[in-house]
């Protein structure tokens, strides 16, 4: 080192600018894909919180609703309790094992179609498109100089992301309490302050990553593509560039052509085989020809997303859309080759090919024992998720015991004990019930608003639609009996649905000679 100048003087850069992309819009099967997953998504996210769904009169009639104020969770007919997090947290499993299975089937699937970056981004792409025009178009305003055209075009693109990012957020909040209750508070200014935060906060982060961040998120921000980079195997399928046949590459059909006809000789001066050319021609030039069918186009750069250039291999940038197979495809077909030059492999079949070997079936490298076990996996967490929904009971009880005072010896010479119950009835509908008491022999019981004389074995309790009723209970016993007796509390509802519920406690006496 000469100077301290040669690690940072001005011509050494520790960052690099980012280059703005300008993908190019493609038409093909996988753009086609890419355009119904869009449609359905963003339907399912806008459209869901107006979703009604009849409950009755003591619950609400959102089809999908978080609500936090009464700690539920309502999705259709099924309503999750505080206590049942456990099926909140079987589906966060299920859906990380999804993508293990996913992403050792078909690489970055998820990343490419249904990720809310990729699909957000796509569509804040198209509206660029719609203002700006496709790649050439936008390159060159890009460049231009600053006019009246090119201001209006940039205030109405960014007008429209911003309509987008702000009906993004306000379709999230939506899914926190009453649709239509909480829009008409919002445009009336009387909504709580919490809505506006968040609406805010989710405007911006969706302003900034799909209009701004883009592809850098994808590459520098997101962890995903680290976690898939370890999952993934030479038997995954992920977009791949045949490069055995793609290379050496050539500029154009013309020079293409030119090329298939004057045959290459190595220094030995022998003919040396390779790929068909791009150009029908005799076997002679066939056997000796060594042109590859990539015209070096780069049609597959200019429509990706991320700006990677797939014949450089597998890297972190790409999110396997497949936009490069169609614009590939569609270059093919102009020049006459076949098509999938670019398409979707694995890298073992890719080696089998370069060596004239046999390759799998796609049936035989989705089907092989590492995905097998992640769907048995996945499949078991949900079918005994369905099988703990269908069979799980309404009614739930839980008993606490009052230790201040632990026991009351009453004038008759019995022992009173004091309980707190919760009774939970998780239907839509009031319901009455039924507590009695069991393992202490001459026990009575009786509510905080009764009194001893109407004591008896059992007590009915009328329980509101989807609430815990609370109750102090008391319960008298003769002293005569061991200093602590173990009892069990017993509820049963006395409708035609019918349900039971039971937990145990303990009985206290005095200890003898006290």
């Amino acid at each position: 080192m000469a100077s301290p100048d040669d690690l940072t003087g001005p011509k050494i850069k520790l960052f690099e600018a980012r280059e703005k992309i300008f993908p190019k819009a493609i038409s093909g099967n996988y753009r086609r894909l890419k355009w119904a997953i869009m449609a359905i998504t963003l339907a399912i996210y806008y459209v869901t919180p107006w979703l009604r769904w009849d409950r009755g009169p003591y619950a609400p009639d959102q089809a999908v609703l978080v609500d936090i104020a009464n700690r539920r969770f309502f999705m259709f007919s099924i309503e999750i309790w505080p206590h049942e997090f456990y099926y909140v947290a079987g589906l966060l499993i299920m859906a990380g094992i999804g993508l293990f299975l996913v992403t050792s089937s078909v690489g970055r699937a998820w990343c490419g179609y249904a990720c809310p970056q990729t699909v957000w981004t796509d569509l804040f792409l198209h509206v660029e498109r719609l203002i700006d025009g496709d790649r050439n178009a936008q390159i060159r305003l890009q460049r231009a100089p600053w006019t009246a055209g090119k201001v209006a075009k940039r205030v109405t693109k960014h007008g429209i992301w911003l309509l987008i990012a702000v009906a993004t957020g306000g379709a999230w909040i939506f899914y926190f309490a009453d649709a239509p209750t909480l829009a008409r508070q919002l445009f009336a200014g009387d909504a709580p302050f919490v809505a506006y935060a968040t609406v805010a906060i989710l405007t911006a982060t969706t302003y900034v990553l799909g209009g701004l961040m883009r592809e850098q998120f994808c590459i520098y921000a997101c962890p995903w593509p680290r976690i898939q980079g370890a999952m993934l195997d030479e038997k995954s399928l992920i977009v791949t560039y045949k490069y055995w046949r793609g290379e050496p590459r050539t500029h154009g059909t013309k020079r293409a052509g030119e090329a298939a006809r004057r045959p290459e000789t190595d220094h030995g001066g022998d003919p040396q085989p390779g790929v068909p050319s791009l150009e029908p021609i005799d076997v002679a030039a066939q056997m000796t020809a060594r042109i590859g069918d990539c015209i070096d186009c780069n049609a597959c750069v200019s429509v990706c997303p991320t700006g990677i250039d797939i014949r450089e291999g597998s890297q972190i940038g790409c999110i396997t859309c497949g936009l490069c197979i169609d614009a590939c495809d569609e270059i093919m077909d102009k020049i006459g080759r076949p098509p999938r030059l670019i398409g979707y492999s694995t890298v073992a079949d890719e080696f089998a090919a370069a060596e004239g070997r046999p390759t799998e079936s796609v049936a035989r490298r989705l089907f092989r024992p590492r995905t097998i076990v992640y769907f048995l996996i996945w499949g078991s967490i949900g079918l005994a998720m369905l099988f703990a929904l269908g069979t799980r009971e309404r009614l739930d009880l839980s008993v606490s015991q009052n230790r201040n005072p632990v026991y009351v010896r009453l004038s008759d010479g019995s022992v009173r004990n004091a309980f707190e119950l919760k009774v939970r009835n998780m239907q839509s509908r009031p319901r009455e019930v039924e507590v009695s008491v069991s393992g202490v022999p001459g026990a009575v019981i009786w509510s905080a608003n009764g009194s001893r004389a109407n004591g008896a074995s059992t007590l009915r309790m009328n329980l509101p639609a989807d609430q815990v009723a609370k109750t102090r209970l008391f319960l008298a016993a003769p002293e005569a009996g061991p200093a602590r007796s173990e009892l069990t509390f017993s509820v049963r509802a006395l409708d035609a649905e019918g349900g039971q519920a039971s937990q145990t406690s303990f009985f206290e006496r005095p200890e003898a000679g006290q």
